[in-house]
């Protein structure tokens, strides 16, 4: 996801495409999902609370059409109803940039916000387990999840993440896009070639609680060295394939080719530079672009402004589409198997949309894009959202088992140093 970027910029670049809601693949989607529960990996829908309307749940209703709020959004009731999502990770993130105890008071109010959220819609509601997940999809609503994004939030404390577990939160994406104090992420400069002897002991504790482990974000050593310590299969919630689109935060071979042993998924995200390596290339040259022009006119924003409008005009963004989507897809189910594929849409927390999957209610075009390339039924009811409860269940159980073996960890950080 890019959070980092200002919400006031925030806009949905791509040109809605049409998708062939009569034809024979279209409805055969609408079939499965209606029978299967596609589980999305990652949505910031509680982030743009924060950031518009400082978490005062009345100012925004999702019950409104909010692809008309300025900047307009990718999410509300009425397109998750149309998209036919079966079940949400709605992902409680706080940004790197808090840290400490103020790190821990923000993710507690953005665990509060969500469950307010829930709370508020009768189309939602809170799930912790596998079993809950299908019995309230069973129901005709929406199964809904915390995921926290980022270790930071942690403070350095296994007994801070139990408390975040007893309140709700399933997963926890170990960075976001700075390193810390016992993980490195792939986009910033590594501190320990991996997890630290403390974040090993964090992945532990996690196995114990029965918490996915979510490596959107870490860098290739974190995701080695988790592989090596955990129990339970991981999550990706929100990546690609790394040997289709070369981005940092994609998934690389060498990782892809151990999820087999491990059990885990890669919830493919619709970001549109980890899919698209010419609009990864294009916001490369418009980042350099910038930054030669600050280097020329310091001081003078006007100037820098100007020279982006004149670049922006001369060099008009490049755009995903789903079918990049789908050949994400492609790529890993040909490499380890459709047992490991997911999908995390990330909506909400991205800037712009792969044409064709503009908002939360495009969910069946990708499945027919899937259904005209071939796929069977089994294997998309596996991507939508039966792999996922398989890890759930498989966390499940590993957490059963070593809550017989062991109490929880009594480890302190200070412990590692």
């Amino acid at each position: 996801m890019l959070k980092f970027i200002p919400v006031a910029i925030f806009m949905v670049l791509a040109v809605p495409a049409l998708a062939d809601e009569r034809s024979p693949e279209y409805q055969r989607a609408l079939e499965l999902l209606a029978d299967t529960p596609l589980i999305d990996g990652h949505n910031d829908v509680p982030w743009q609370y924060r950031t518009r309307v400082d978490n005062r749940l009345e100012a925004i209703d999702l019950n409104d059409d909010t692809s008309e709020l300025d900047p307009p959004m990718h999410t509300d009731m009425e397109r998750l109803k149309a998209g036919r999502l079966g079940a949400q990770f709605w992902s409680v993130y706080v940004p790197p940039a808090y840290s400490g105890d103020e790190a821990v008071r923000v993710q507690l109010e953005q665990i509060d916000l969500t469950h307010r959220l829930i709370d508020r819609h009768d189309e939602l509601e809170f799930v912790t387990t596998a079993d809950e997940l299908e019995r309230v999809f069973g129901e005709g609503k929406i199964p809904s999840m915390l995921g926290l994004e980022g270790g930071h939030v942690l403070n350095n404390s296994l007994a801070t993440l139990r408390m975040f577990h007893r309140l709700g939160a399933i997963y926890l994406t170990l960075t976001h896009w700075q390193s810390h104090d016992w993980a490195d992420a792939a986009t910033d400069t590594p501190r320990h070639d991996g997890l630290s002897d403390f974040g090993k002991e964090v992945v532990r504790e996690m196995n114990w609680l029965g918490m996915l482990i979510d490596l959107s974000h870490v860098s290739p050593a974190v995701m080695h060295d988790t592989l090596d310590v955990s129990e339970a299969p991981v999550i990706f919630s929100h990546s690609s394939a790394m040997g289709v689109t070369p981005h940092p935060r994609n998934v690389p071979d060498d990782v892809l080719d151990r999820l087999p042993d491990n059990g885990g998924v890669v919830m493919v995200t619709f970001v549109p530079s980890f899919v698209n390596e010419e609009v990864r290339q294009w916001g490369a040259e418009r980042t350099a672009k910038r930054s030669r022009l600050e280097d020329l006119h310091p001081g003078d924003p006007k100037a820098v402004e100007a020279g982006m409008e004149a670049w922006l005009e001369a060099n008009p963004q490049e755009q995903a589409h789903l079918t990049d989507v789908a050949d994400h897809i492609d790529y890993i189910r040909e490499r380890i198997g459709v047992e490991h594929i997911g999908i995390g849409g990330d909506y909400d927390g991205i800037t712009t949309v792969p044409v064709g999957l503009e908002d939360a209610s495009t969910y069946p075009a990708l499945v027919a894009e899937l259904i005209r390339r071939g796929y069977e039924d089994g294997d998309i009811r596996a991507i939508l959202g039966n792999n996922v409860l398989r890890v759930m269940r498989e966390a499940e159980a590993v957490s059963e088992r070593l809550q017989s073996e062991r109490p929880a960890s009594d480890a302190r950080f200070e412990d590692f140093e």
